[in-house]
């Protein structure tokens, strides 16, 4: 995988690579988070990958602008739901022009349940673009897909992001709903220092390996919290006195 100036832009009007104001800290990161985002669920627990559609269709609007591609353009889908421990966490949404996914991209015909990130990122050929995100409009399609993956209410926004794969010039779009559950799961985790013990908690860091605090409430340990941690770690007093 490689980073490079493409001919396609996934950003659009309502798409964008700039953080969007108030995002909660763990937003704001897995919105912006290179790699694979499978390999990231797997920090989270077991990954399964469902699959949900496979198809020759028709790109969406803001599709076919990211894409320089015509309205009636066909295209390759590929619809999955990654799960982690079998509750859903992300819907994701691909394609790619219909003589690429019979060409460049023919593989990903054949994934079946293995994640695309096996054909993305063991690639040295492969560049993307920025990663952009966006709010969800109710009626945006990707959003009605969502909308069944969730169990209890639904929030009125959904938040998405999507790049662009290039190989050999032909592109593959991923764009990926991320769902309340996974917003609920990290928010859970940050919230509870491991068994409870303050010592034994560790501050998130950020992607230079250096202690990040999180910007919104709630998130990380309190300062009562730290204290604590603090106390237990100093050595105990010696027990001889000088004169």
């Amino acid at each position: 995988m490689r980073a490079a100036r493409l001919q396609y832009d996934a950003a659009g009007r309502a798409w964008r690579a700039a953080q969007r104001p108030g995002s909660t800290f763990d937003q704001k990161d897995w919105l912006t988070r290179g790699g694979s985002l499978t390999a990231h669920l797997r920090k989270l627990g077991d990954v399964r990958v469902r699959v949900t559609r496979e198809a020759v269709d028709r790109a969406w609007p803001d599709e076919c602008a990211a894409l320089h591609i015509g309205p009636r353009t066909r295209v390759w889908v590929r619809e999955v739901v990654l799960e982690v421990d079998g509750v859903p966490f992300v819907v994701a949404h691909s394609i790619a022009p219909l003589p690429a996914s019979r060409g460049v991209w023919q593989a990903m015909r054949r994934l079946s349940t293995r994640p695309l990130a096996e054909l993305l990122y063991a690639d040295s050929t492969v560049a993307r673009s920025v990663l952009v995100s966006t709010r969800l409009a109710p009626r945006h399609p990707l959003a009605v897909l969502a909308r069944r993956q969730i169990a209890g209410r639904v929030p009125h926004a959904l938040l998405a992001r999507r790049s662009v794969f290039v190989r050999h010039g032909a592109p593959l779009m991923v764009t990926e709903c991320m769902l309340p559950a996974l917003w609920s799961h990290l928010d859970a985790c940050s919230r509870a220092p491991a068994r409870g013990d303050a010592h034994s908690y560790v501050l998130p860091h950020d992607r230079g390996g250096r202690p990040a605090r999180p910007s919104h409430a709630g998130h990380g340990p309190s300062r009562t919290t730290e204290r604590a941690a603090l106390t237990r770690r100093r050595p105990p007093p010696s027990s001889s006195s000088s004169s």
